[in-house]
């Protein structure tokens, strides 16, 4: 792979990364299966060592995925609250590095052995539990504060939704410490996700995926009184060592289960290696049996002391890593296969099957990708597959079982026209998938750009599946211009509408006129532009007129834009259909510039393009948003166009090399502050920071006790 090549796919694969981190942690409607995702990520992160020119330190390598104000996408209930209050962690929540392989757990046990010098430590093993992650703070024995992971730094205070969660105490007993913070998961056992999904079924509700996202979402519904009904269980696995004395992380959980907190009894502590591995094979056939899921093993230093000499990296402790189990696998008949056309056009092989029941769940249905997958595994209609769940996602067919093919058996042929449209197929040389050129003719494309206008995320329209369906067949919507010329006359006119449910429909489209730009643009559905992306281009521009206007370099100039993106954006807003549509829309009152969105501070940066590099005292997202209340762009890379380079601590020297040979001022955060009316050295703080988290900087004396998930 050249330069070139390198740059390309990393762009590729920080957004796919961010979109499918959206999807699990705030959407609770994950796409792929955790191994897929691991695969990305540990893709990324090989190609950014091979080429640290193109590393950044917002790339979501060194990023903690974030579930603040979930749920809101496909799985989200009508009971969910957005909005929660948020609220700093006192010590930053990390992730864990993780591992399909026991090898490279045997590689984390020999740098620990090299780094600690001889030093005797042991390893605390524990399952992997597959929950929601929460923060729990006890003041004087009693539970005075919940907190969900958030984005590491601070998290959606759930305090009265967890107080209705059976096995989490109130008050506890015994001898605690005055005040402390223990980590953990929200589980939701097989036995009442399957409860709550016949439930859903039965009130014709979209089923949750799997137990994750039902614990999830359940712990975000506004209602207290129904999380207590959802039959939600909570493991505590971890307490900040700051808060209590212990000289081990065992030693700290038994304290916590004789207090009275739900601490997991399957844990153990190995000495070696061969002990860990007679661990994981274990619990590799006996989670089978468990009542809830897991989807892994974790391994910890036990000793306090060696995991604060063993330290951390940007994202995770040096001192545990994860290992994830292999996919589980069963094997079931192939009915027949379906084509499904997404709103993009992509046209994917969807395999029908006997129903089969694997990692809690009937499976009935998954994917074969593309036309390449389906040749790859030789599949034929009648023959016995094995289907795989790795992340207890999306189910996905792994292989066939030759003993039973029925003979004569042919292989499917992919169609060569679209199944809903009839237009002949086409396929991009770097593209694995066939698309349906006729995104304005297509059925399927027509009411899927619909479905995504309407979604919660986007326009937060009062409409489903049944709906835009009804006002597709009944010709009120094609385009999402249509729907803000639909009348209350022509609702009544539908079947299955009354005067109230016409009315909210209604008011909901009053009310997508206030949804900012940023979103408006996530919603128009431009290839490859996901929530993230759109609120950066959104940023950046202030509204469509310049973003119209702007040229591919100029749209290279935000954020995570590479050339793919800078392409698929430009080519869209180029394209006469498009530009109707968004003329329609912007007659209808939707909010096509800055209005919504936060409010400049002020100009003194107008004009000007600055570039950030390393870490600083508040997240870089944060001092992006800063740069933009004060009139100034966010820059993603330095070039003659830059006004000045933004250095934190650790500035990428790749960017200083750079504006030392362009002859750009490089200020320190400091420096830059000074710069800003209301400077922080006043007291007193810009809009744009009010009632910022704590950042890890500012945690920095309690380092040794960051924590986990």
């Amino acid at each position: 792979m050249n330069e070139q090549e390198a740059k390309i796919r990393i762009e590729q694969l920080r957004e796919d990364i961010r979109e499918n981190s959206r999807r699990y942690y705030v959407d609770n409607a994950p796409s792929i299966s955790d191994y897929e995702f691991d695969q990305l990520m540990h893709e990324l992160e090989r190609l950014e060592a091979e080429f640290p020119q193109f590393d950044s330190p917002d790339s979501p390598t060194h990023r903690v995925g974030s579930d603040l104000d979930a749920p809101m996408g496909a799985n989200a209930e009508s009971g969910a609250r957005q909005g929660f209050v948020q609220r700093p962690h006192r010590y930053p929540m990390l992730s864990l590095s993780n591992t399909y392989s026991v090898g490279e757990i045997e590689e984390f046990a020999a740098r620990a052995d090299k780094s600690l010098d001889g030093i005797p430590f042991s390893y605390s093993c524990e399952l992997k539990f597959d929950g929601t992650a929460i923060c729990l703070t006890y003041r004087n024995g009693r539970l005075v504060q919940a907190l969900t992971r958030g984005d590491g730094i601070q998290g959606d205070d759930v305090t009265e939704n967890v107080r209705r969660i059976a096995g989490i105490p109130q008050q506890l007993k015994g001898d605690f410490p005055p005040e402390f913070e223990i980590r953990g998961e929200i589980l939701m056992p097989y036995a009442a996700f399957d409860a709550l999904n016949r439930e859903r079924e039965a009130q014709e509700e979209p089923p949750f995926a799997n137990p994750r996202n039902a614990a999830s979402g359940s712990l975000k519904l506004v209602d207290p009184e129904e999380v207590a009904h959802r039959g939600l269980i909570c493991t505590l696995y971890h307490i900040p060592a700051e808060s209590v004395t212990f000289d081990s992380h065992s030693q700290a959980l038994d304290a916590a289960a004789s207090w009275g907190l739900p601490v997991s009894e399957d844990r153990r502590i190995c000495h070696d290696i061969s002990e860990i591995k007679a661990y994981i094979d274990h619990w590799d056939q006996a989670r089978k049996f468990l009542p809830y899921a897991t989807d892994g093993i974790v391994i910890k230093i036990n000793e306090l002391a060696c995991q604060r000499a063993l330290g951390y990296t940007a994202k995770s402790p040096r001192w545990a890593v994860a290992y994830k189990f292999k996919a589980e696998q069963a094997c079931t008949e192939l009915l027949s296969i379906d084509y499904q056309v997404g709103r993009t056009g992509a046209v994917t092989p969807v395999a029908n099957l006997a129903p089969v029941q694997l990692s809690g769940t009937l499976v009935k249905r998954a994917t074969l990708n593309n036309a390449d997958q389906m040749a790859l595994l030789d599949i034929r209609v009648g023959d016995w597959v094995f289907v795989e769940k790795g992340g207890e996602i999306i189910p996905k067919i792994t292989g066939i079982d030759p003993a039973h093919r029925t003979e004569g058996a042919v292989p499917p042929v992919f169609p060569e026209v679209c199944p809903d449209c009839g237009t002949p197929l086409v396929k991009a040389e770097a593209e694995a998938k066939w698309f349906c050129p006729n995104q304005d003719g297509c059925p399927m494309q027509i009411k899927g750009r619909l479905l995504h206008f309407v979604s919660r995320k986007a326009m937060d329209i009062l409409a489903g599946e049944m709906t835009v369906e009804q006002f597709f067949t009944a010709g009120l919507a094609r385009t999402p211009a249509d729907l803000y010329d639909i009348s209350k006359y022509q609702l009544l006119s539908l079947e299955g509408w009354q005067e109230r449910s016409a009315q909210r429909f209604l008011d909901s489209l009053d009310a997508s006129k206030q949804v900012p730009f940023e979103r408006v643009l996530f919603a128009l559905g431009i290839r490859y532009v996901g929530e993230t992306t759109a609120k950066g281009v959104a940023r950046h521009f202030g509204g469509i007129d310049a973003l119209i206007a702007a040229t591919r370099e100029q749209l290279l100039e935000v954020g995570d834009v590479g050339d793919v993106i800078a392409g698929s954006i430009f080519d869209f807003l180029h394209d006469p259909v498009q530009l109707e549509q968004i003329a329609r829309l912007r007659a209808a009152g939707l909010r096509f510039d800055g209005a919504g969105q936060d409010a400049a501070v002020s100009d003194v940066l107008a004009g000007k393009t600055v570039v950030i590099s390393g870490n600083f005292s508040i997240s870089r997202e944060r001092m992006k948003d800063l740069i933009v209340a004060h009139g100034g762009k966010a820059g993603s890379s330095v070039s003659g166009a830059t006004a000045f380079l933004l250095a934190g601590t650790k500035p990428g020297p790749e960017k200083l090399k750079k504006c030392e040979k362009l002859g750009i001022p490089v200020i320190s955060e400091e420096e830059f502050r000074a710069m800003l009316p209301e400077t922080a050295d006043s007291g007193s703080s810009p809009e744009g920071e009010k009632n910022l988290p704590r950042s890890a900087a500012e945690t920095s004396a309690g380092i040794e006790e960051l924590t986990l998930f």
